[in-house]
C-alpha cells in the first residue's frame, strides 16, 4: 500500500530529518569516481610536468652544443692545420666535449681527445651500485609512460670516418647544423653536433651529458615526494569514504537483523536523516521498510485477537441453542431455539465474509495497479443498489453528478465502490425514516473530496475515531442484533488509506443533526 512506505505514516520524524531525497552531487559514485581519479590526475599531472622539462632541458642542452659546434666551425675556417688542432683542444677542454674534424672525403682529419685526452668516460653500468641501477629503471618507466621513448644507443664506430654518422651527412647534405642525441649504457644521454665548412668539411662534437640525468633524476624525485603525498593523501580520503560507508551500512544491517529475529518489539533502525545520497536514501527506506512490517503485523495480530473474541460471541450462542434442543420437547420452544441457530449461522456467515473482505483488502491493494476512476460515474452507477437496500422504507438518497471528468482519481473502481457503498449504507441503517442521505462529489484544489450526509444522530466526539476499528459497532435500538459485524467503516478507511486519502466523521453545519463523512483523494492529475 501507497500509505505504507511513506515515512510521516510509519513513524513521527525527527526536527529537521530529511524524507527520501536524492541529491546527484552527493552520490557515493561522484565521490569514487573523484577519490580514485584524484591520485591518477596528479600522476599525469607529474608525468606531463617532468615531460615538459625534461623536453626543455634536453631541447636547450642540444642548442646550446650545436651553437658550440656552429661556433667551431666558423673558427676552423682561416685557420692553417696545426693551429686547427690547438684551437679544437682548447675548446674540446672548455666544453667537456669529444671534436672531430673531417676532410671533404670524409676521412677524419683531427680528434681533440689525441690532444687533450678523454674529457668524459662512458661508464660501466655493471661497475656502479644498486641504487643506479634502480635509476635506471625509473628512467626507463618514465621513458615509457611519457613520450620520450628509447633513444638510440650509443656506439663508438670502429672505423672512424663521417658516414658513420647520419647528423654530419645530413649537415653536409643541407648546408647547416645539423643534432642527435644517444643513449649510452649507464642511460646518459649522449649528445652529438655537426656543423659544415665552406670547403665541405664538417665539424662533429660530442658530448656526455650527465649533469642532464642529474636534473632529470632531482626533479622526479621532487615529484616523487609530491606523488607520494598525495598518494597518502588519497589514501588517507579513501579510507575516510570507506569508513562514511561501511560504517552507516553496518549500523542498518545490524538493525534489519534485530528486525528478522523480531526479539525487539522495536528496533530503531538509523534513518541517518544528514545523508543526502544512496546510504541516506537506503536507511531511510530500510526505516520505512520495518515501520511498515511492525504496523503490519501489529495489525495481523490485533486482527486475529478481535476476529477470535468476534466468532465467539456467536459460537456460544449456537452451542447453548443446540445443546438445550436435545432437552427440549415443547414444539413452540424448539422452534424458537431453531429461529436462534438459523440466525447465529446467518450471523457468523455474515461474519465471516466481512472477516475475509477485511483481510484481503490490506493485500489486494498492495498489488493492485491503479486506473483513472471517474468517481461521479462510480457513484451514479451505485445508486440504484443503494435504493434496494434501504431498510428503513422510506430513506431517499440524493446525488448530483459532477461535470464530467471532473473527479477523477487514481484507484482500484471495484474497491473505491466498496469503501463509498459501506459508508452510504451505514448513512441508511441511522437515517429516521423519511430521511435524506446525501451524496456530494467536486474537485477542490488538489484532490477530490466525497460528502455524504444523513439526518440521523450523528456520532459523538469520543467516538469518531472508534467507529472506523474493526468489530467496533453501535447500531440502532431499531436494527436487528448481528446484522453487522463492525467492519465495514474499518474496511472503508483502509481503502481510502490505501489510496492516499483521508476519511472522517463530524456532525453536519447545515442541519440540526446528523452525521458528515468526508473522503479525500488526490486528483488524478496530481498523482
Amino acid at each position: 500500500m501507497a500509505s505504507d512506505i511513506v515515512s510521516a505514516k510509519s513513524e513521527p520524524e525527527e526536527p529537521g530529518e530529511s524524507r527520501l531525497r536524492f541529491r546527484w552531487r552527493h552520490t557515493l559514485a561522484n565521490r569514487l569516481l573523484a577519490t580514485n581519479l584524484l591520485t591518477l590526475g596528479l600522476v599525469w599531472l607529474a608525468l606531463f610536468t617532468l615531460d615538459q622539462f625534461r623536453d626543455q632541458l634536453l631541447s636547450e642542452r642540444v642548442g646550446r652544443l650545436q651553437a658550440e659546434s656552429d661556433f667551431a666551425a666558423s673558427v676552423m675556417a682561416d685557420q692553417p692545420a696545426a693551429e686547427k688542432v690547438r684551437t679544437l683542444a682548447r675548446i674540446g677542454r672548455v666544453t667537456n666535449s669529444r671534436i672531430r674534424l673531417y676532410d671533404p672525403d670524409g676521412k677524419l682529419l683531427i680528434d681533440s681527445w689525441k690532444s687533450t685526452g678523454p674529457t668524459f668516460f662512458l661508464r660501466d653500468p655493471r661497475s656502479q651500485p644498486w641504487t643506479k641501477n634502480v635509476a635506471r629503471l625509473l628512467d626507463r618507466g618514465f621513458n615509457a609512460l611519457s613520450s620520450g621513448g628509447f633513444l638510440e644507443p650509443f656506439v663508438d664506430p670502429a672505423i672512424d670516418r663521417r658516414g658513420n654518422w647520419p647528423e654530419a651527412q645530413r649537415a653536409l647534405a643541407k648546408g647547416k647544423g645539423q643534432s642527435n642525441v644517444r643513449e649510452a649504457p649507464d642511460l646518459t644521454p649522449i649528445i652529438t653536433a655537426a656543423s659544415p665548412l665552406s670547403d665541405r668539411s664538417v665539424v662533429l662534437m660530442l658530448v656526455n651529458d650527465r649533469n642532464y640525468t642529474r636534473l632529470i633524476r632531482a626533479e622526479r624525485a621532487s615529484l616523487g615526494v609530491a606523488l607520494t603525498i598525495a598518494a597518502l593523501l588519497s589514501a588517507a580520503l579513501s579510507l575516510f569514504l570507506a569508513q562514511t560507508i561501511v560504517t552507516p551500512l553496518r549500523r542498518i544491517a545490524r538493525a534489519a537483523h534485530r528486525v528478522r529475529l523480531g526479539r525487539a518489539r522495536e528496533v530503531r533502525v538509523p534513518r541517518l536523516p544528514s545523508r543526502q545520497d544512496e546510504i541516506g536514501m537506503l536507511a531511510r527506506a530500510v526505516s520505512d521498510m520495518s515501520q511498515s512490517l511492525r504496523t503490519r503485523i501489529d495489525n495481523i495480530e490485533a486482527f486475529a485477537a478481535d476476529v477470535t473474541h468476534e466468532l465467539k460471541n456467536p459460537l456460544a450462542s449456537l452451542r447453548s441453542a443446540v445443546e438445550s434442543l436435545e432437552k427440549v420437547d415443547d414444539p413452540t420452544l424448539r422452534a424458537r431455539l431453531t429461529d436462534v441457530v438459523r440466525h447465529d449461522v446467518a450471523r457468523l456467515d455474515r461474519l465471516i465474509g466481512d472477516i475475509s473482505e477485511a483481510a484481503r483488502t490490506d493485500a489486494e491493494l498492495a498489488r493492485a495497479r491503479f486506473e483513472p476512476v471517474d468517481l461521479g460515474a462510480l457513484i451514479e452507477s451505485l445508486a440504484e443498489s443503494w435504493e434496494q437496500r434501504r431498510t428503513t422504507g422510506s430513506v431517499r438518497i440524493a446525488f448530483a453528478r459532477p461535470r464530467r471528468d471532473s473527479t477523477m482519481v487514481l484507484g482500484d473502481p471495484a474497491r473505491l465502490a466498496r469503501a463509498i457503498d459501506n459508508i452510504v449504507d451505514n448513512a441508511i441503517s441511522f437515517s429516521p425514516p423519511g430521511g435524506l442521505v446525501e451524496v456530494v462529489a467536486a474537485r477542490v484544489g488538489d484532490g477530490v473530496r466525497i460528502r455524504i450526509d444523513d439526518e440521523g444522530p450523528g456520532v459523538p466526539p469520543a467516538q469518531r475515531e472508534a467507529i472506523f476499528n474493526r468489530f467496533h459497532s453501535v447500531r440502532p435500538e431499531v436494527e436487528q442484533f448481528g446484522r453487522h459485524s463492525g467492519l465495514g467503516l474499518a474496511i472503508a478507511r483502509a481503502i481510502v488509506e490505501g489510496h492516499d486519502g483521508e476519511i472522517d466523521v463530524a456532525d453536519r453545519d447545515d442541519a440540526p443533526s446528523g452525521a458528515r463523512f468526508t473522503i479525500r483523494l488526490p486528483a488524478a492529475d496530481l498523482a
